[in-house]
């Protein structure tokens, strides 16, 4: 499909709905605002497990420009569970490699996911209005299916009234407001968060003194399928550029501009098209799909849940461009509530189970914004010793492997480990292997025909490598058994034992046997009953 028509299609258009003519609010136990990537992952996930959800925004079709590009493979693997994961895979640009320029010499290349072994690849390049567009057909699949989600287009939140027990909501539509109630309130609603401006939270953090442009470029190309960053380019003196592949013959480049600038000026086509045809040469015929300025921003909230509201995404958490945890944050933010969300809504884990939610990511938030900061501490030095420093790493690192960790041209995101978690139990297996220890996502591997996280997620389960276990319930908790033998590729990245594997694929404990009071006593820590 192309974007155009993408961008002029609604999707989800305005429908009146009985709610509007309700002589009272209507109360539903999940609302979300926004249906952008975070919104819908949240609501397809919710919708998949049976819990009626209510889904509000004020446009009626996906997003336009690609904004939100690179997904890695954690977010992938996220995709998966939720069923459109090969969708994406099959429509977006798969890439491992990245290299590094200094002026016009490559400095050093690097492979973000050397071994074999896994479904997923390290990243896909994909428009966002591509991965909305899919995510969007992937819940309208659901509601055929008879999945309790409604999405509502056109329906802007204009006031919300938050008590201990629920929000109160106040909308308006085309054809005037009206009001609902939510148990549950997930603001979804991006990097300038109505919500968050009605609620008087805000953010804090840093705001970098330097502008970025990006242009979305369609041009046939011979450019191969990885990510090439450039410091101090001839094309752009002094500054950085990036160049992605997307699909479409689209091309992403982002060109540092500096501090000082009309922002508006820079957007304009007399502008950029001189940029690009200087980076791309003047036998090169392209055309500008979509342009944006950005500025480098890392900051967050104090707290992501507000009594009965919590915040997912951007309008939790932004963080630079540069290494791609802004969405691929967001999503693992779905991720990490959803399953809480519906065992709090199923009266099988106690409210303060929703904490967890906040503590595990803001340790999330804040491990993408020291990683967002140093990388563009590194992009943009902000003195002449910095600078300096720089230019001795990358003028080091074209023949030195010593050097070639302090280069950052944004350290790129990777699924975020819960150390520390109070839902983890301590480590029965200490000397196992660190990749899989509590806390930490379940790595992939070959399993059979198919591969080991297809068999787990969405519940509890005990993964029994190499040894044998039985399933154990606590409460209306059961966890099934994925028994697995200890060969291979498994057998490398978890060791012979037993582990009980949280819904959202992160381990929760790990013994080197089974034991079942061992596992009751971690489940019932894992949804929040003990400390």
């Amino acid at each position: 499909m192309q974007a155009q028509k993408i961008f002029e299609q609604p999707l989800y258009p305005y429908q009146r709905h009985p709610d509007q003519d309700a002589p009272d609010p209507a109360r539903h136990p999940v609302v979300i605002i926004g249906a952008g990537p975070v919104g819908l992952t949240a609501a397809i996930d919710l919708g998949q497990q049976g819990v009626p959800v209510v889904v509000l925004d004020d446009n009626d079709r996906v997003s336009s420009g690609s904004r939100a590009i690179c997904f890695a493979k954690r977010p992938l693997e996220i995709f998966d569970r939720l069923g459109v994961g090969q969708r994406l895979v099959d429509r977006g640009v798969i890439w491992n490699t990245g290299r590094v320029f200094m002026g016009d010499k490559q400095v050093y290349e690097f492979n973000l996911l050397p071994e074999t072994g896994h479904k997923r690849p390290a990243f896909i390049n994909l428009q966002q209005y591509h991965l909305e567009h899919d995510l969007l057909t992937r819940l309208q699949d659901l509601q055929a299916e008879g999945a309790p989600i409604q999405l509502r287009g056109k329906t802007r939140l204009v006031a919300v009234d938050s008590h201990e027990s629920h929000s109160r909501l106040t909308l308006d539509t085309p054809e005037g407001g009206y009001q609902i109630d939510a148990d549950w309130l997930i603001a979804c609603d991006g990097a300038s968060s109505p919500t968050r401006s009605m609620l008087g939270l805000d953010f804090r953090g840093r705001v970098f003194e330097d502008n970025f442009l990006i242009a979305d470029v369609i041009m046939q190309a011979e450019f191969p399928t990885e990510r090439w960053f450039w410091f101090d380019p001839p094309f752009n003196p002094g500054q950085s550029a990036l160049l992605h592949k997307q699909p479409d013959g689209v091309w992403r480049i982002d060109l540092q501009l500096g501090w000082d600038i009309d922002k508006e000026a820079e957007k304009q086509p007399e502008k950029v098209i001189p940029r690009i045809r200087a980076m791309l040469g003047e036998g090169v015929d392209f055309s500008l799909e979509w342009v944006s300025v950005y500025t480098f921003q890392c900051r967050r909230m104090e707290s992501f849940r507000h009594r009965r509201v919590i915040f997912a995404g951007d309008s939790a958490h932004q963080v630079s461009p540069f290494g791609a945890r802004g969405a691929n944050s967001g999503i693992q933010d779905a991720d990490n509530l959803v399953w809480k969300l519906k065992l709090v809504l199923d009266g099988h884990a106690p409210e303060s189970l929703l904490d967890s939610y906040d503590a595990e990511r803001l340790h999330g938030a804040d491990e993408n914004i020291l990683n967002s900061t140093r990388s563009t501490d590194f992009i943009t030095p902000k003195s002449a010793i910095s600078r300096q420093f720089r230019d001795a790493a990358l003028h080091l690192s074209e023949r030195h492997a010593f050097a070639r960790p302090f280069v950052n041209s944004g350290r790129l995101s990777v699924p975020c480990t819960y150390d520390g978690s109070s839902l983890n139990t301590p480590d029965a297996m200490p000397d196992g292997p660190q990749r899989s220890h509590p806390g930490s996502p379940c790595p992939d591997a070959p399993l059979g025909d198919g591969f080991l996280l297809d068999r787990l997620g969405g519940r509890f389960s005990l993964l029994a490598v190499g040894v044998e276990a039985e399933p154990v319930s606590h409460g209306a908790i059961a966890a099934d058994v994925v028994a697995v033998p200890a060969t291979g590729e498994i057998a490398e990245r978890y060791g012979r034992g037993v582990y009980l594997v949280r819904p959202d694929q992160h381990v929760a404990a790990r013994w080197p046997q089974f034991d079942r009071d061992a596992v009751e006593t971690a489940i019932s820590r894992a949804i929040g009953e003990q400390k």
